[in-house]
């Protein structure tokens, strides 16, 4: 069963491998340069498959996380810091963002785009130092917003993100992106520096209020003001821009179905836009899987549940070890006992530590010890890990969320 359940995570990946999908997306080259600016866990391996499909000569920059780069020809490859981001991926943004400046009407911008690109593409708005962004960063990822939220507030905060990246080119832009989102929606994915941005300044503030965060003076002064707003829906600037998603976590869910589906048990795909708390998360679909096993209701056994979708994990105060897959498997393992199940972050990496995620196994719970205890204080990476049971893929150079799949035999 672990063999079977790791073998439906690598066909999830396999779905969204730029090496495999994305030529037959490639546009036209143009009568004058391609200049190519990509960035997100992906960037590297976007980069190297245009260079190996593209029809016409390609220059550009590829920003991408640490420990995730590929040898490239045309297409300089730069590692920064994600989630937080850092001064070498600010060099390079801003070194992007000058380059697509000096395009022309008959050149072409491609943008290549995929999860991860938020931090990694992040060039601090004048008024805005980069610590004080590391700083707010930091709070954001330990408050429990989810993605979408996070990415308004940085859009607000950034000189290339919510459109301003297209705003910047007379060429015309065309943005392939991988999305790691829910909802797929070009806007979210890397905050959008090709895609309008219809969330405002006092959206942002709103969002730092609710999740009771307190940014730094530069922050706050700079939200208040809400002074040179993103491009908005209708702008006239996007009438040259083309965002175009190639990759999807529902695609990737249906690659995985299949292979549950020649193994003689029946997939259900619960929705790539599974969210909310890993561990309430976890006991929602607990529920689920004692009622299939207890009346063979809604569907009849053997089934595997099949879901994608970023949940999150709130932090307050010290702990954190281990990411939401790692999370979500561990209060599965205490609400029901045990079961056969994976959860993994289709990037390569759960949270901060070195693995992808997890499987739990029925008797998880009875090898591990103190699993309540290191649910309580997030380290489901050290439960796991004691029992040799984390997923190491190493980076994958790819991202669509999260995957979880939940065996009822």
């Amino acid at each position: 069963m672990r063999g079977l359940l790791e073998e439906s995570f690598r066909a999830a990946v396999a779905a969204a491998d730029p090496l495999k999908i994305l030529a037959p997306h490639l546009p036209p080259p143009p009568t004058g340069r391609t200049f190519v600016a990509a960035a997100g866990k992906a960037a590297a391996s976007m980069a190297l498959a245009v260079e190996r499909n593209f029809n016409g000569d390609v220059e550009g920059i590829a920003i991408t996380r640490y420990g995730h780069g590929l040898p490239t020809g045309k297409i300089r490859v730069i590692e920064a810091g994600h989630p937080v981001p850092d001064e070498a991926g600010e060099a390079a943004a801003r070194e992007i963002l000058e380059k697509t400046k000096e395009l022309k009407a008959g050149d072409l911008l491609l943008a290549l785009l995929s999860g991860g690109g938020s931090s990694l593409l992040s060039l601090p708005a004048p008024d805005v130092p980069m610590a004080e962004l590391k700083a707010l960063t930091r709070d954001l990822l330990r408050s429990g917003a989810a993605i979408q939220e996070m990415n308004t507030v940085r859009k607000h905060l950034s000189a290339i993100h919510g459109g301003r990246l297209a705003a910047a080119s007379k060429a015309p832009v065309v943005a392939l992106i991988i999305s790691d989102v829910t909802g797929d929606d070009p806007t979210h994915i890397a905050s959008g520096p090709c895609a309008p941005d219809p969330t405002t300044y006092a959206d942002a503030l709103e969002i730092l209020r609710r999740y009771r965060v307190t940014p730094p003076n530069s922050i706050k002064r700079r939200l208040e003001r809400g002074a040179d707003e993103t491009p908005k829906p209708g702008d006239p600037v996007f009438s040259r821009v083309q965002n175009k998603v190639i990759a999807t976590a529902h695609r990737s869910l249906e690659a995985a179905a299949e292979v549950f589906r020649r193994n003689q048990i029946q997939p259900v795909i619960l929705g790539d836009a599974v969210t909310g708390e890993a561990s309430e998360v976890a006991k929602v679909l607990a529920a689920l899987a004692r009622e299939i096993k207890t009346y063979g209701t809604p569907w009849k056994a053997p089934v595997a549940l099949i879901s994608g979708g970023e949940c999150t994990v709130t932090i307050r105060g010290e702990g954190g070890r281990g990411g939401r897959c790692a999370e979500f498997l561990l209060s599965l393992g205490i609400e029901t006992g045990g079961v056969w199940a994976i959860a993994a972050d289709t990037d390569g990496i759960d949270g901060t530590e070195d693995n992808a995620g997890a499987v739990l196994s029925p008797n998880s719970m009875k090898r591990g010890r103190d699993a309540r205890a290191l649910l309580a204080k997030h380290d489901s990476y050290g439960f796991f890990s004691a029992l040799g049971d984390l997923v190491k893929t190493g980076p994958t150079l790819t991202n669509v969320n999260d995957y979880r799949a939940i065996l009822v035999l």
